[in-house]
């Protein structure tokens, strides 16, 4: 019982910590608003769900440094999701 538990508070603690830590998703006109400097581009291409690319463009975007990104083009066809997002510190 004590190992279950300690999954869950381990599983928990992982997920709160990907939050805390992750690259947020901005707007264009909120990253002009905030006067934010672009450092870059991530793609993606080898999710199946929306909520997958954008967790993997966050990844991506804090290997690189950044804080934020921006999603700038998307598309969804049988099997895959692709993105573009531009990145921002």
């Amino acid at each position: 019982m004590k190992f279950a538990s300690g999954i869950v508070a381990a599983l928990v603690m992982g997920s709160i910590s990907f939050g805390a830590f992750a690259a947020k998703e901005i707007s264009k006109e909120d990253a002009a608003k905030m006067n934010l400097t672009k450092i870059g581009s991530v793609t993606t291409s080898r999710t199946t769900s929306p909520m997958d690319a954008k967790r993997d463009l966050s990844k991506k975007a804090d290997e690189k440094g950044g804080t934020y990104f921006v999603v700038i083009a998307g598309e969804k066809n049988e099997k895959t999701v692709h993105a573009n997002a531009d990145v921002y510190k």
